[in-house]
């Protein structure tokens, strides 16, 4: 994906029925996503056609966020109701209800062979439940956090979380060890690179940073977007090039990963004045961008893609 290839590249977008749009991820293999909405459910989509497969009802207060198995067999979700939900995709019903955190769930997502579910809470806690046990009890607790947690995310051996203590901190499962890296201002979104060897901070101050993993060392920081109330989703490319993220005046703003300036800016089309981009997902090998957008979805590529696609 080349700075000249990022520019005028909307190829659709799907209006949601399910009120506005919480979270918006890719499965595992890009050829899905799901949403997340105030309307209590969570949706599975080709953002392809724009056609909705299965809705899952089950939640009892708005999804904030949901996460697909690496096979695509299972969902879990979690919201504001402090439930997380493991579902069974193909016929679209609750596995388990697991109930244990004291506020909302901010974030969820399975470990790499989908065996654990991993959630973080405005409770300060992030909670480990077995996928395979019908067990009520979490695991494991990680209770370090001293404040609202916002993201997080897992390796083959890793929990990596952002609090709004401001600090990130990656949990070492195989070591049983604990590494913190302060930020300095409250973290809304971790992501990783593709080598697995940095991590992309966001925060609050408007900035995002990207860690070098090991050292917490940082190693470029990017600004420009809008971020200040709100927690808003950032990414990284397939391709380890380039940077997105979240804005709150409506658009999408691209820096390029190495020299830190801004490529382009992606607009959204809001019935506000200024809506609120805070959900973003890339897509795992190719060059497609998932937003959402107040009650929509988008879904962007570079102008090479569509030219193949076409061709």
């Amino acid at each position: 994906m080349t700075d000249n290839n990022l520019a005028n590249t909307l190829i659709s977008k799907v209006e949601c029925k399910q009120g506005a749009v919480r979270a918006v991820r890719f499965n595992a293999d890009g050829n899905y996503c799901l949403t997340c909405g105030s309307n209590k459910s969570v949706r599975l989509w080709n953002p392809y056609t724009g056609a909705l497969i299965k809705e899952y009802c089950g939640h009892g207060y708005e999804v904030l966020d949901a996460d697909a198995s690496f096979d695509s067999a299972n969902l879990c979700s979690g919201g504001m109701d402090k439930c997380v939900i493991y579902w069974d995709v193909a016929q679209g019903k609750v596995l388990r209800k697991l109930r244990g955190h004291a506020a909302q769930v901010n974030c969820v997502c399975f470990s790499e062979e989908a065996t654990v579910i991993f959630s973080g809470s405005v409770d300060t806690t992030v909670r480990a439940w077995d996928a395979r046990s019908h067990s009520q009890q979490p695991i494991q607790v990680l209770e370090e956090s001293k404040d609202n947690v916002t993201s997080l995310l897992t390796t083959d051996h890793e929990v990596i979380t952002g609090c709004l203590d401001g600090r990130v901190r990656r949990y070492d499962l195989r070591m049983g060890q604990l590494n913190t890296d302060c930020v300095g201002n409250p973290v809304t979104c971790v992501n990783l690179t593709r080598d697995g060897q940095c991590i992309l901070a966001s925060s609050l101050d408007g900035r995002l940073r990207l860690l070098d993993k090991d050292t917490g060392e940082m190693l470029n920081d990017y600004s420009g977007h809008v971020n200040s109330k709100y927690n808003l989703d950032a990414c990284i490319s397939s391709s380890d090039t380039h940077i997105f993220s979240g804005s709150e005046d409506g658009f999408i703003y691209v820096w390029n990963l190495i020299d830190g300036k801004i490529v382009t800016k992606l607009h959204h089309d809001t019935t506000r004045a200024q809506g609120v981009v805070h959900s973003l997902s890339h897509h795992p090998t190719k060059p497609c961008l998932l937003t959402a957008c107040e009650n929509k979805i988008f879904l962007w590529k570079s102008q090479s893609a569509t030219e193949e696609t076409n061709g």
